[in-house]
């Protein structure tokens, strides 16, 4: 379910939307290290503490929408804390997951630059705490900081990279395949809790939507992961028996 919205002025007076997430304090822009990780890093101090001014910090629950497809967004999101996943709905219903996106990462910057409609969903895989910047800021940094508008352009240019493998994967590679680079980037990038289970749930649906199969088929062929030795479930959670058997799978 998408959280409420209500419309408020922000810092710099600026009429924006706000979605209703619990508002939570973070620190300075200019003091946070999260910054290292995405393009805010090229922005001088100075424009760092005009941002830190005007941005909204929230909590956002696990489940919850970030922003739905076709919604008109007025900035973009800087991820604090948290996992939250970008999908988009098809012609039959299904859900695809395109991308999951993490700590240190923005949101929402395409549709931004592009003046268009956000084409994704985002909703949060666990609780989040991310930053809200809104969209006068950022596109008065892009004109005024070359710097800052290249590492956008580099982001935008990895994640057309990045779609393009995904394009490549649908037509070339099986789903046992794709499901064994599911399991084996999501353990790489997101890591294990304490009992070596994969740190992020997801449903079946979601492993589904993001190797591009049938529910049926993604159970399936997860069932046969198990049977063959090479995972095994603890409660809802993976955990990964056999690396090598997985990177073998064809």
């Amino acid at each position: 379910m998408k959280i409420q919205q209500f419309t408020a002025y922000d810092n710099c007076h600026d009429l924006i939307t706000f979605t209703k997430y619990k508002f939570i304090s973070m620190g300075k822009c200019e003091q946070c290290i999260i910054k290292q990780f995405n393009s805010l890093k090229a922005l001088t101090k100075d424009e760092l503490v005009r941002i830190s001014a005007c941005k909204t910090s929230h909590s956002i629950k696990k489940g919850e929408v970030i922003f739905e497809e076709g919604e008109v967004l007025n900035g973009v999101y800087c991820i604090k804390d948290g996992i939250c996943k970008l999908s988009k709905l098809s012609e039959n219903g299904k859900d695809q997951i395109v991308k999951m996106v993490v700590k240190g990462q923005l949101l929402g910057q395409r549709s931004l630059i592009s003046e268009e409609s956000s084409n994704l969903q985002a909703t949060a895989l666990n609780d989040m705490e991310v930053c809200f910047i809104p969209k006068s800021e950022i596109i008065a940094d892009l004109q005024k900081n070359p710097k800052f508008s290249f590492e956008v352009l580099k982001d935008m240019a990895h994640d057309l990279r990045d779609s393009d493998d995904i394009i490549v994967n649908m037509a070339q590679k099986s789903v046992r395949q794709r499901l064994a680079e599911t399991l084996l980037y999501i353990h790489e990038n997101f890591g294990t809790n304490p009992d070596d289970t994969l740190s992020i749930l997801l449903s079946r649906e979601d492993y589904a939507g993001i190797v591009g199969t049938a529910t049926e088929s993604a159970i399936r062929v997860l069932s046969q992961f198990k049977k063959e030795g090479l995972i095994e479930s603890v409660g809802k959670y993976i955990r990964i028996i056999d690396f090598a058997g997985l990177e073998r799978v064809e």
